[in-house]
């Protein structure tokens, strides 16, 4: 299994559960103590929460343990990668250069790419920017995307684990060379396996590597990088001012340790394929951005027009785009925008996960309430459960502020 996906164990364990009115002022101290118990009396070593609406945060907070050995506390502050969440970033940056005349989602990606991709079944049907942004593009993630795709940040990490197939730091490559080796006839990895038995806006496959080639496309179109239209765009507007794509855009000593379990840490690493799964923020930054994503689909955002945001969250799948489609609260495949995911029961957000990593963020298209959850421990059959607790407690209390 990809590891990006280890949170869809959540969302088929996790049941809406049973919500109960508390109408007293103290639903934050409530909240509080709750997650407090969780937190010590469970197996995750770190984690942050957010609720809010429209209207800005309404709560936030953090538990546990940033660095256990050096007893710093995890806060709404504490920095961590987000995995998946990250292509909701895409989504919003391909719709702001939609705005700004640079390209459009239906077109061809050719059309920008400095090298060609054609899937090698269907040679004369071009896949669009709309394919890659709603995982029906027919790519697929080859052996390559978790053999090379994880870099460590340092060669050396002491007692901190690494995993077999984190490479070394001199290993590190571009993303246009990373997906060109996989993705182009001429490439070192490429293989005709890489891309499914369905044509360009046929089935349903959720791809990693397709949600990079967009943000490289987008880096073709605007003649800017990735990290530098997010930050014009989406970061700055939104004063995000402690996030970042990479370990020297952050502060780094707000980072928190990533855990294997509550005795291991995991050496640090980067990712080739960053847009995909790597922003580094906090729940207090990724808490600005929940609300703005709430304020476009009631029709008030300022980061994008109302048409984009209308586009942002256009359903673009159909039972036809699925083998199968989980009809679970939080299943954020069950239907695509662009790169936003749409469950059958009106959630909408993103999963994430990646080496000792596990988040959430989904806001209720009827209340326009959103929540958010960032762990910074590898999931187990213990700690799936803490993990599942602490959803449920902000499920029973996101409607009582």
């Amino acid at each position: 299994m990809i590891v990006k996906k280890i949170s869809q164990l959540i969302l088929f364990t996790l049941f809406v559960g049973t919500t109960y009115a508390q109408t007293n002022d103290s639903i934050s101290k409530k909240l509080t103590n709750e997650l407090n118990k969780i937190a010590t009396d469970g197996s995750l070593v770190g984690f942050s929460v957010a609720i809010v609406n429209e209207e800005g945060t309404l709560y936030e907070n953090g538990f546990g343990f940033a660095d256990k050995k050096a007893n710093i506390k995890y806060t709404e502050n504490s920095l961590q990668n987000i995995g998946s969440i990250s292509k909701t970033f895409i989504g919003v940056a391909l719709l702001k250069a939609q705005e700004l005349g640079k390209l459009n989602l239906d077109d061809d990606i050719n059309d920008y790419l400095p090298f060609k991709v054609v899937h090698p079944k269907f040679k004369n049907t071009p896949i669009t920017i709309r394919q890659l942004a709603s995982h029906t593009s027919g790519i697929k993630d080859p052996a390559e995307y978790e053999s090379k795709g994880y870099v460590l940040k340092e060669a050396e990490n002491g007692d901190a684990k690494v995993n077999g197939n984190f490479r070394s730091p001199d290993e590190m490559m571009s993303l246009g060379d990373y997906l060109e080796a996989i993705l182009s006839e001429d490439g070192k990895w490429y293989k005709k396996k890489t891309f499914s038995k369905y044509s360009p806006g046929g089935m349903f496959n959720y791809s990693n590597i397709g949600a990079g080639l967009a943000a490289l496309v987008l880096e073709q179109a605007t003649g800017e990088s990735f990290p530098e239209f997010t930050q014009k765009h989406i970061f700055d507007p939104l004063e995000m001012t402690s996030s970042g794509w990479s370990f020297d855009t952050i502060d780094f000593s707000m980072h928190s340790k990533l855990y294997v379990d509550q005795d291991t840490e995991l050496a640090f690493y980067k990712l080739v394929n960053y847009p995909d799964g790597g922003l580094i923020t906090s729940s207090h930054d990724l808490a600005k951005y929940l609300s703005e994503i709430i304020k476009g689909y009631a029709g008030n955002g300022v980061i994008l027009s109302a048409e984009s945001y209308k586009v942002l969250f256009t359903p673009q799948l159909t039972d036809e785009n699925h083998k199968d489609r989980s009809d679970s609260e939080y299943n954020d495949e069950y239907n695509m925008g662009v790169f936003m995911g749409m469950s059958t029961k009106g959630q909408i957000g993103h999963t994430g996960g990646d080496p000792s990593v596990v988040t959430h963020m989904f806001f209720n298209e009827k209340t326009k309430v959103g929540k958010l959850l960032l762990v910074n421990t590898e999931l187990d059959k213990e700690s799936v459960q803490d993990f599942i607790a602490i959803w449920r407690a902000l499920i029973a209390h996101e409607n009582e502020f």
